[in-house]
């Protein structure tokens, strides 16, 4: 979430389905990504599923998974951090809940390697994620109820591998406090629902500077954005996506977004959500 860079993440009312079938075999995946993710044992869903057999020193049974994905793949909205939480909560499902959800949590963290993603999959709502001598913490930030998430979902996804590798190795003192300051202000404003000065506090100087080499159009879609009216504007995760956050006009700031887009060569879809308070959970069938 723009400043909040790997400790600060939302979760949002948008959904993947895990279905477990006992005594089945192999992956099939309908939705986003069907084209794409692999369908052997890389899988991550497969392998956060086996992991969970492995921690317990159980054998992994003979299963059937079947994945529903409406979380667009590699466009910085955490459908790696969603697969992680589905495949071990599926799996601890499966084992009768042996493991507690914050070891469950500190196992999806060592995966993914930050929690700012997993945290809110898991627990839902806006959380903070902080490790401290190989102790994670996580607390909730509370979110007015009006707040509506926009977002543009370009055609060209973006690699997490190459958005994390193209960031400057060390940080200029002055970037790290234009950071700190704003990451509190984005604090305070979510939860106290004072949204005046949300355009000042989703600014960010560690890692969109740099990503926008990659992204080029990134600029004029914050802007465009910002022109139509949102509270505050930045890049979703590692990107491509770019979210903006308002309480009305939110159709307006979507076309704006995609309009932007459109002029600097680049297609892509709206999608008007809204933050979830509810994070992952278990069907049982």
């Amino acid at each position: 979430m723009g400043p909040g860079f790997d400790c600060l993440g939302m979760a949002l009312d948008i959904w993947n389905t895990v279905t477990i079938e006992p005594g089945g075999h192999g992956i099939e995946i309908t939705g986003e990504g069907a084209d794409v993710l692999p369908k052997g044992p890389s899988n991550l869903i497969i392998k956060c599923f086996r992991a969970v057999f492995e921690r317990l020193d159980r054998p992994v049974p003979q299963v059937k998974i079947i994945c529903h994905n409406e979380i667009p793949v590699s466009r910085g909205l955490g459908s790696s951090s969603a697969g992680i939480v589905g495949g071990l909560m599926a799996a601890n499902s499966m084992c009768g809940d042996p493991i507690s959800q914050h070891q469950l949590l500190e196992l999806a963290v060592e995966i993914e390697g930050h929690p700012d993603n997993v945290a809110p999959a898991m627990l839902g709502g806006c959380q903070i994620g902080v490790q401290d001598d190989g102790r994670l913490i996580t607390s909730q930030v509370p979110l007015p109820r009006e707040l509506k998430a926009v977002l543009f979902v370009p055609d060209v996804p973006m690699s997490t591998d190459q958005a994390r590798n193209i960031l400057p190795s060390t940080v200029d003192r002055a970037d790290a406090v234009y950071n700190i300051g704003r990451v509190a202000l984005l604090v305070r404003a979510l939860t106290t629902g004072d949204l005046q000065h949300l355009n000042v506090a989703t600014q960010d100087r560690l890692h969109q500077p740099a990503r926008q080499e990659l992204f080029f159009p990134m600029k004029n879609i914050l802007r465009g954005a910002m022109d139509a009216g949102a509270l505050g504007v930045f890049l979703s995760g590692a990107g491509s996506s770019v979210l903006a956050l308002t309480t009305d006009k939110e159709f307006t700031i979507g076309y704006e977004m995609a309009d932007a887009a459109s002029k600097s060569g680049i297609g892509g879809e709206i999608k008007v959500t809204r933050p979830s308070a509810k994070g992952a959970y278990v069907e049982p069938h």
